[in-house]
């Protein structure tokens, strides 16, 4: 059986790699940092005039870490599998580089693509299908602040605690960013955000429940990409966090239309429209809320056309077929990984590498949730979601 020891330059290089990446740190560089100022100017056009949206600038020289990158001995790395794992991660973190660098021109949306790949027409159709199927219902649910979202998070935090004493507490609200998000195992809240009441536990089970988890999960194995994801991962994950929200019965209408349209904005980007085409499609021909409309059109224009969006529905579709062929939830949740890594991660399970997973997130053991992950097992698409919702 191998051991850690045994596995000296692929561990160095992990941390150097891991380290890299969080210096370059992609999420929260493509994250607007006037977004609240954006909407109030786009409501004072009367949603007539498109918005400008402001980037952070980098905190890193480029053209110095990549050669950061390309000067790793990676060929020392004598086991195939690790060799290839690490040679592709070197690769990914390089593609994000030049994307950051091309951020704000038009070559930034084929970066996106390389990142994230594109969408088939296949998955259009079954947005479409979404969108057309499900009513559009108003949004008369009362809202909760920043605040108290993070208050409610502190809470489930605790919740983990309880069980494992050393789960950290990351929970920060900011001025700076536009989205909720989780960087590096740290739950950042934007200051001026709403959140509908209903969606307040669905969130968790998706942001802290999923996100956190994995990234803690990953703290503990050997291999430190677990945290910051090996190549690829984002799709995976996105859709994990999402069926964490349907195991919890909060995977609610109005959220399968938002993932819907995200897919439908990024194929009319792709297709050429601007900012206010895909607003004005999703607000009159899909009848998306306005608020909700100009987040997900910033979300794929921002940069120069980001198609990101659209792994949420189509890491769903992915694991629904895996969940179909038996696939083991368990190692989904040792680390930040893809459905293409299950392979290398069971062998490497299985050789004494890496751990059993540390958490085991609270969304298994919701009522109702283990019903609802034996009909996922069953056999589910992505358009069979909407009926499971109600059925719930």
């Amino acid at each position: 059986m191998a051991s850690v020891t045994e596995l000296g330059p692929t561990l160095d290089i992990d941390a150097r790699l891991t380290d890299i990446e969080r210096r370059v740190d992609l999420l929260l560089n493509l994250t607007p940092v006037n977004a609240a100022e954006a909407w109030a100017d786009f409501e004072r056009s009367d949603f007539g005039t498109a918005p400008t949206l402001r980037l952070r600038p980098l905190e890193f020289e480029p053209d110095l870490v990549r050669r950061e990158l390309y000067d790793l001995p990676i060929e020392d790395v004598a086991d195939p599998a690790l060799h290839k794992l690490l040679v592709t991660k070197r690769d990914e973190i390089a593609r994000q580089i030049t994307a950051l660098e091309d951020r704000d021109t038009t070559k930034f949306v084929y970066g996106s693509l390389q990142l994230y790949g594109g969408i088939t027409p296949q998955l259009t159709a079954a947005a479409e299908k979404l969108l057309a199927g499900i009513p559009a219902q108003g949004t008369s649910v009362p809202g909760v602040t920043a605040g108290v979202f993070a208050e409610a998070a502190r809470a489930e935090i605790q919740r983990y605690q309880a069980v494992y004493p050393e789960f950290p507490m990351h929970v920060d609200v900011r001025d700076d960013i536009s989205e909720l998000m989780v960087s590096f195992g740290r739950l950042l809240i934007p200051e001026n955000a709403t959140f509908r009441a209903d969606r307040v536990e669905p969130l968790l089970h998706h942001e802290v429940g999923t996100h956190v988890v994995t990234y803690q999960n990953g703290a503990r194995q050997p291999l430190t990409m677990l945290t910051i994801g090996l190549p690829g991962y984002d799709e995976t994950q996105e859709g994990l966090a999402v069926l964490a929200e349907y195991l919890t019965g909060g995977l609610d209408p109005r959220r399968l239309r938002v993932l819907a349209a995200r897919v439908v904005a990024v194929d009319l980007m792709l297709g050429g429209a601007g900012f206010l085409d895909i607003f004005a499609t999703l607000r009159d021909k899909y009848q998306i809320p306005r608020k909700t409309a100009w987040i997900i059109a910033i979300r794929v224009v921002v940069a120069g056309g980001s198609v990101k969006d659209a792994i949420y529905l189509r890491g769903v579709a992915r694991l629904l077929e895996a969940f179909a062929e038996g696939v083991s939830l368990d190692a989904l949740l040792v680390g930040k990984l893809a459905l293409d890594h299950l392979p290398l991660i069971q062998d490497l399970l299985d050789r004494g590498v890496l751990h059993a997973p540390w958490v085991r997130p609270r969304w298994l053991d919701v009522p109702g949730a283990p019903e609802r992950l034996d009909r996922l097992r069953a056999g589910l698409s992505v358009t069979d979601l909407y009926e499971g919702v109600v059925a719930a």
